[in-house]
């Protein structure tokens, strides 16, 4: 009979709001389960994690969404843009979750996508974007609540280089200036270069690269 799986081996990691990690290691490192713990979205088995002071996981259900709602965003490989909604709509939609005042946060989605360089587009459909107009699209979303946290997963994996030149150049330059913690998961070399601290994740273990 099988035991249990084990897919993370004691890791310690630690960062301060404005710190920049990468991550690279082979499919089935353990990557993707250790991002789903950094968001919150998944309880380690054994162990802490602790985000903004608080432990995520010791509060109810309703209480934990807040949480992540406020103090995580999160970009994917694939943008998850929902394809009925206008680019200004889909930056909203982490604000319209939990509610609050919309013309603030209006306010705050427009500014985010001129920043990202949509300011143009804002009633456009994704089926009317670029790939990587997409992602910029998925930035600004993932910012719209000033998260403490922005984990990236593989978020420039679709794009051609150009594009993902821009859109790695884009999510570093609104990191320093919103000192938000990025944590971004890469089989790019050249991405991952960018950050400030590099790991590599094997066999569930966590390895630092030198910067």
């Amino acid at each position: 009979m099988a035991g249990p799986l084990k897919i993370l081996d004691g890791i310690a990691l630690r960062a301060a709001p404005g710190d920049s990690l990468s991550i690279m290691g082979p499919s089935g490192s353990g990557k993707s389960t250790l991002l789903s713990i950094l968001g919150a979205l998944e309880p380690p088995s054994s162990g802490t994690m602790r985000l903004d002071g608080q432990d995520p996981f010791s509060m109810p259900e309703p209480e934990l969404a807040a949480f992540r709602n406020r103090a995580v965003g999160f970009v994917f490989q694939d943008h998850c843009l929902l394809p009925q909604c206008t680019v200004l709509e889909n930056a909203l939609i982490p604000a319209m979750a939990r509610g609050g005042n919309a013309a603030e946060d209006e306010a705050r989605a427009r500014k985010l996508l001129d920043r990202v360089g949509l300011g143009g587009r804002l009633t456009h459909l994704p089926s009317q974007l670029s790939g990587g107009e997409k992602q910029r699209v998925a930035i600004a979303r993932a910012l719209i609540r000033e998260p403490k946290l922005m984990l990236c997963d593989e978020p420039t994996g679709n794009l051609d280089r150009t594009s993902a030149g821009a859109v790695a150049d884009l999510l570093f330059g609104l990191h320093r200036e919103q000192s938000v913690i990025l944590v971004i998961v890469t089989h790019s070399e050249a991405l991952a270069g960018k950050a400030e601290r590099r790991y590599e994740l094997n066999a569930g273990r966590l390895m630092g690269l030198g910067s």
